[in-house]
């Protein structure tokens, strides 16, 4: 080999050597320098942390309905909103089996501005048990879950729907309520409407009763900080003002 090339060699071992003396790589030895790239890390994102609230410091207290005016927070928002967001509830913000749609006017938690802070600060826990054993055997479920369906206007057999209604108003109304519209202080989401989380076919409803739900959305507080939750939040607000806005045009036509 030329000459040239072996003690090129030879001066990447005495590289190796001299930058795990210095530097962490060999299991728990620290090296010499103790750099930690965590602290690094951490000493970085204070920093970007320190220049984003200083940009942006404006909306820290200004509602959020006021924030979702600005086009610079919502530009922000959908960045945030497709970074942390959009795993779950798509890049369109439509959702999907068992993630709720973003881009509509119905809320599940409540549409003011403190529910919907709390919901992305400190997330959502929404849970339905299981409610086959109260109810009993599978035609039982069954009627239930038909009379689930004849709430939000589907057409199903009468008689099936009025033997559901009395197993309905004793076990499900102290969440749904008698009339099926919901209770947003439990998440209990509203059965009237066409918006279904699981979906509203016959097979989707009884899996529902018979198993029940378990959601759950995490903290983002933690993760983004209380300023970009806030910008989230605008752009959350501004997909549902868009879509109720849209759905009143649709009416007013009619």
């Amino acid at each position: 080999l030329p000459r040239w090339w072996i003690h090129l060699f030879y001066l990447t071992i005495l590289f190796t050597i001299a930058y795990l003396v210095l530097f962490p790589g060999l299991g728990t030895f620290e090296g010499k320098l103790s750099w930690d790239s965590r602290e690094v890390h951490d000493a970085e994102k204070a920093e970007a942390d320190r220049a984003f609230a200083e940009r942006y410091a404006r909306f820290a207290t200004m509602p959020v309905a006021e924030i979702a005016q600005s086009p610079e927070a919502l530009t922000v928002g959908r960045n945030l909103y497709a970074k942390n967001c959009a795993a779950c509830h798509g890049s369109d913000a439509r959702g999907g089996r068992g993630f709720p749609n973003l881009a509509d006017d119905i809320w599940q938690w409540g549409e003011d501005e403190q529910s919907l802070l709390t919901s992305i600060k400190h997330g959502r826990i929404a849970v339905m048990p299981g409610m086959a054993s109260a109810i009993g055997d599978e035609v039982a479920v069954t009627a239930v879950a038909v009379y689930v369906q004849s709430l939000s206007g589907v057409a199903v057999d009468p008689a099936l729907a009025a033997n559901g209604k009395a197993n309905y108003e004793m076990l499900c109304a102290a969440c749904h309520g008698i009339d099926g519209k919901g209770n947003q202080a439990l998440g209990a989401p509203d059965l009237t409407d066409a918006d279904w989380i699981y979906g509203g076919d016959l097979a989707s409803i009884r899996e529902g009763i018979v198993l029940g739900r378990a959601g759950e959305m995490p903290a983002f507080e933690p993760v983004i900080g209380p300023d970009r939750v806030r910008l989230v939040a605008a752009y959350v607000y501004a997909l549902s003002e868009a879509a109720e806005q849209a759905s009143n045009a649709g009416s007013a036509e009619l």
